[in-house]
Parts: C-alpha cells; structure tokens; sequence
C-alpha cells in the first residue's frame, strides 16, 4: 500500500533531485576568510610579495585572504602560531628561507620544521647580490676576487645579523671560491649600506630589490648576483657561479605551506589556486617590479625543494662554526 507524499516531502525530493542532477553541493562552499600570517612586518619585499598573490586569489575565488604579520624570534612567532592552528584550510603560513635555516640554527623549537607543515606552494625567488660602496676600488667581481686571493684576512664583507640568508649566503660565497675574508653582521640592511658609502666594510651581501636604487644611481656597485642566472633586473651583471664559483645558486625565496594534517584535497585546491594567480600577467609584472621572480610548483616539489635547503644551510652552519642559538 503506498501513501501520497505531503507537499513539504514532495519539495524536498525534488529539490534534491535536481541538485543532484546538476552536481551542485547540498552545502555552501566555506568563504570564510582565510588568514596568512607572514613572519615579516609590513611592507618588505616578503610581505608584498604575499599580499600581491593573495589579493590575485581573493579576486578569482571570492574568499578573502587576510594577512597577519607576526614578526620576531627569526619567524618562530609565526610559524608557532601556525603549526598550532587547526589543519582546516583557513591558515597559511608564508615559508622563507629563515624556516629552513632554523632547523640548523636553533638548539630547540616548539615545532618540527618540517613534519609540522604541509607544503601548499613555491610562490617565488628573488635575487641576492654581491655590491661594493660608489667609492670602492672594486667595480667588479674580478678585481675582488684577485685582491682578496693576494690578501688573505684583508677583506671584509658585511651582511645583515648573523643565520640570516644574507650572512650564510657570505659564508659560502668565500668557502665556494676558497677565499679568506671576514664576515662582519650588522642589524639591519640600512646599516650595512651606511657601512658600505662610509667605506668601513669593502663589501656587501644583500637582497637585490632594497638595494637596486642605489645600484641604479650609482651610489652602489653590484658586482655579482647569488643566482642561478643573470637577475632581469641587472643584466649585465654576472652570477657568481660565472665568476668562479660553478654551481653556485643562493636566492631567497618564500612559500605557502598550511598546518600538518590539512586534507589533500584542501592542499590541492590551495595549490591550484595559487599557482593560477602566479600566472597572471598582472602578478607576474608586480612580483618583477619587487625583484620576485614567480615560480610556482607542485606541494612536492616545495617539500623536496625545503629537504634540500635545510641539509645545505645545516652544513653551512656547522661548517663556519656558527654556535646554536
């Protein structure tokens, strides 16, 4: 015996029948705000970087994207805060090179560098460069080269504070072409330039994009980018690894990654995401103008890529005798 349905049921059965015939979800889609926190204050070349791509997939998803900056500690703030979050897909963390140099630098941390983490995405590199001071006798990276050869422990080079990519970037710029000079840190990159015009160090190692205007004005030399190859910025300056040092590559870089235990399918749409406005021509050009150069990948390929750079800086580390802190 059968019963007739009531309207109310009746709706319903159809409702859902159509939604299933035409694949919509029975759930709305979370637009709730994701939230990035960047271990960088506001408006350095990492946090522009971050806020460019974010605002390219708020524009194309709809969900918006809000930046915490959580300087301090060498990025440990940051990446506390998002290892402790929950692996639901509303937290990003923006990875650097700091992240990987803590695995080696740091006696304990409150999280695994890399267990605590699940790769989202390579966002891009940006070059770093060899320069001297507008007075310096050294207008290029031969002649450096050879008076450092002829002078060992007379030439220094100055950086900014001691683990940071800059100053392990020095440490093996002069083991790589088996020079003898001494790495002197400074707090900040306006200090190493002041050092650099007052002639008190006869050399720096920077990132490029704060310090291309006084290249551009000549108040700077750039003698030689870290890089794989020549920088779109500065093509006529060389890379190390042309100047003697064959193989030699260093650039910083930044990545998405989310909390340990977010589903793949989340990671996957995240990645999909982000890849899709890395490849915009409007990103592309910005990230340029900032001295980024985007790149991209599979969640993979940044986890390999994270391997790599963690074995590499621990050896530095160890090697130039640096303490843990």
């Amino acid at each position: 015996m059968t019963f007739p349905l009531i309207p109310e049921r009746r709706a319903f059965l159809l409702l859902a029948a159509a939604m299933a015939g035409t694949g919509v979800a029975a759930q709305p889609a979370d637009k709730r705000p994701i939230r990035l926190v960047v271990p960088f204050g506001p408006g350095g070349v990492a946090d522009l970087t971050a806020r460019t791509v974010a605002q390219k997939m708020t524009e194309a998803t709809g969900q918006s994207i809000v930046v915490d900056n959580k300087p301090g500690a060498g990025g440990i703030v940051a990446a506390d805060a998002v290892a402790k979050a929950a692996p639901d897909g509303r937290t990003l963390l923006l990875m650097s090179n700091g992240n990987a140099v803590s695995a080696g630098l740091f006696k304990s941390l409150p999280f695994d560098p890399v267990k605590s983490f699940t790769p989202v995405s390579m966002l891009g590199t940006f070059d770093i460069a060899l320069v001297t001071g507008g007075k310096s006798r050294f207008k290029d990276i031969a002649a450096l080269l050879a008076y450092a050869k002829a002078n060992p422990g007379k030439l220094n080079i100055g950086t900014i504070n001691i683990g940071s990519t800059q100053h392990l970037a020095a440490e093996l710029f002069k083991r790589s072409l088996s020079i003898d000079v001494a790495i002197v840190p400074f707090n900040s990159t306006s200090a190493v330039v002041s050092a650099l015009l007052g002639e008190q160090v006869d050399a720096g190692v920077e990132i490029l994009a704060p310090v291309l205007a006084q290249i551009s004005g000549n108040t700077l030399h750039a003698l030689a980018v870290m890089g794989e190859k020549r920088s779109p910025a500065l093509p006529n300056i060389p890379t190390v690894a042309e100047s003697g040092a064959p193989g030699f590559n260093v650039a910083s870089w930044n990545a998405f990654a989310a909390p340990a235990g977010t589903p793949p399918d989340v990671i996957a749409r995240l990645n999909k995401e982000t890849n899709a406005a890395l490849n915009t021509p409007e990103v592309k050009a910005r990230l340029l103008q900032l001295g980024v150069q985007a790149s991209g990948g599979t969640p993979q390929a940044q986890a390999d890529f994270f391997a790599r750079e963690i074995k590499r800086w621990g050896d530095v580390i160890q090697q130039a005798g640096i303490q843990k802190q």
